[in-house]
């Protein structure tokens, strides 16, 4: 998989790099920036799609998810793809992917995406795993009180006419205490946001994090269940997480207390928590994620927790703000040019993160090679055998399974050299993707 080029054929740009500290820099473009073509799913942020038309490239904006055979069909011929949960991009889409360099996943989770696939193919992935993190904790601090006041079924019933005013079971959360399972990002910040209400903060997670505040962390996930009053999971989707919480860990947790789930649908066994609720063991729950969701907007939801006595239920809308979706659509839109322009792979998920310092205005005869391939012994042996009769400026070079990633940038006197260059590196066996940067 590689991509044409012709001597000549593109343009020295003198425009300002990304380097915002010299502006005496120049910004590298593969080709005609004209000739890209981006595909946008699920209405992604009105920020990307002027940050992408800004770097000259053709943007397709579509407000929903592509059904399986549409997206085929459009994926042959765009260079990258910029969705967020809805749409999965597995190997059977990717396959027909003949022209795409990078994905962009405009949210947190990036399991809609074959991974391991996509970097096979040379196809880079993004996403933007903080920029929402203030949204979803705000939710979860707003669902800890509704829960704790009954409020969504108290508005369930002045909706339909009925005045139950009641006390019974109704609590302050001032002096209760908030359980956390998976303290990253999200965690942190909701823990500072549950002690600023009053709230003792106890959190568990795999990996050694620093406490924030006076939260204490727990030696375990049975001891967060059986201590805390609220429980929140804040975890990723592995086949470690999947049914972490179930009818075990349910009959754990404390009877009257509550459950939370805005990470991913399959972290909690929706049938055990249905159960739980129903026989009064939990005194509410409030999810946002399903083990599957509709693909669009519209009637035909259908859960076991429908119904269940004081409990919540979101359109996975934990990071739908106006300021998350645009601090994500800025995020990864960003990414996505200096990827096509400069082959940055700074925050990649399946790609190894590597970056060269841009280059002077001044310097109009060197390149940028950008390579993708293999990773076994040899590989860079022979593309520095290539380059060994050339000035090597700076290189980078590192690994990510079983793909590695090259960058260097190299003085070429000869336009007609270029080719020469470029021929031959992706003449090279293990080879996946390589492109030229003027």
């Amino acid at each position: 998989m590689v991509d044409t080029i012709k001597p000549g054929s593109v343009p020295i740009s003198r425009r300002d790099s990304f380097n915002t500290r010299d502006t005496r820099t120049r910004n590298l473009k593969p080709f005609n920036s004209g000739d890209i073509k981006i595909l946008l799913l699920e209405n992604v942020s009105a920020m990307a799609v002027d940050i992408l038309k800004k770097a000259g490239y053709q943007v397709e904006f579509h407000t929903k998810a592509l059904d399986k055979d549409t997206l085929i069909e459009k994926i042959k011929d765009v260079h990258a793809v910029g969705l967020r949960s809805k749409s999965k991009l597995t190997e059977e889409v990717l396959s027909h992917a003949n022209k795409l360099l990078t994905i962009g996943c405009f949210c947190i989770g990036t399991n809609q995406v074959d991974l391991s696939y996509a970097a096979s193919r040379g196809i880079c992935v993004f996403n933007s795993p903080f920029s929402n993190s203030r949204s979803v904790a705000e939710l979860i601090i707003a669902e800890v009180i509704l829960l704790a006041r009954q409020l969504g079924d108290r508005s369930r019933e002045m909706h339909n006419g009925v005045w139950n005013k009641v006390s019974k079971a109704c609590y302050e959360i001032r002096g209760k205490t908030l359980g956390i399972v998976g303290y990253g990002h999200i965690g942190t910040q909701l823990g500072v946001l549950a002690e600023s209400l009053g709230m003792h903060v106890i959190w568990y997670d795999i990996l050694p994090v620093m406490p924030i505040g006076m939260s204490r962390a727990a030696g375990s996930l049975d001891e967060v269940l059986a201590e805390a009053d609220f429980v929140s999971c804040h975890v990723p989707e592995t086949p470690e997480t999947k049914n972490m919480i179930g009818e075990r860990e349910l009959a754990l947790m404390k009877p009257g207390s509550y459950l939370i789930n805005a990470s991913r649908g399959t972290v909690v066994d929706i049938d055990a928590l249905a159960a739980a609720l129903n026989s009064g063991h939990l005194a509410g729950a409030a999810v946002d994620v399903y083990p599957s969701e509709p693909l669009a907007n519209g009637p035909g939801f259908e859960s076991p927790l429908r119904n269940c006595p004081n409990t919540l239920l979101t359109p996975h809308i934990g990071g739908s703000t106006e300021e998350a979706q645009r601090m994500i659509g800025i995020e990864v839109a960003t990414s996505i040019v200096k990827y096509i322009n400069s082959g940055a792979s700074v925050n990649a998920v399946n790609f190894a993160e590597c970056d060269l310092r841009a280059i002077p205005s001044t310097d109009l005869a060197t390149v940028r090679i950008v390579n993708v391939h293999q990773n076994v012994p040899g590989v860079l042996r022979q593309i520095n055998n290539i380059l060994a009769d050339y000035n090597v400026n700076k290189q980078i070079s590192d690994s990510k399974g079983d793909v590695a990633y090259f960058m260097a940038d190299v003085t070429v006197n000869d336009p007609k050299e270029i080719n020469t260059i470029y021929e031959q590196v992706t003449a090279i066996q293990e080879n996946i993707i390589t492109r030229v940067l003027f």
